[in-house]
């Protein structure tokens, strides 16, 4: 079943008249699930070891793992740089965001501006911390300790 946009939803919520009648038609377009399930799915599904993606992701081994696990609750920045680490698609990153109750990247913001570009080009979390250093914007994640 095809997903609503969110225009779409949220021209039905103002017309609705029973909001258990708009949750049960729309429940597909509903974003659900846990945001450590997702990860995990994200690992089996491209293939990269957590050890891989601690490194990737210049954020401390036991703090990711401890995301991974849904024990820690990670900022928006800290799981931008995940989502490097993971090399996310732009699709996936936004998802992952929303899972996470995060603002996604908003292409009229200079900052998410730069970091969807240079997800969009596959850079790695080094290259993408220099580009938001030139133009002056603080870097994502946190070099291990």
């Amino acid at each position: 079943m095809e997903t609503k946009t969110t225009e779409e939803l949220t021209h039905e919520i103002m017309a609705a008249t029973d909001i258990e009648d708009y949750l049960r038609v729309n429940r597909y377009s509903m974003i659900t699930g846990k945001l450590s399930d997702y990860l995990e799915e994200l690992l089996l599904r491209k293939g990269v070891s957590k050890a891989e993606v601690v490194r990737r992701s210049m954020m401390d081994r036991a703090y990711v793992y401890q995301i991974f696990s849904g024990e820690r609750t990670p900022s928006r920045d800290k799981l931008i740089a995940l989502a490097f680490g993971l090399d996310l698609t732009c699709g996936e990153m936004q998802k992952m965001l929303k899972l996470s109750c995060n603002r996604e990247l908003y292409a009229r913001e200079k900052r998410d501006a730069l970091i969807l570009f240079a997800r969009k080009r596959g850079w790695t979390l080094e290259r993408a911390n220099e580009l938001l250093f030139d133009h002056g914007f603080a870097a994502l994640g946190v070099p291990s300790e």
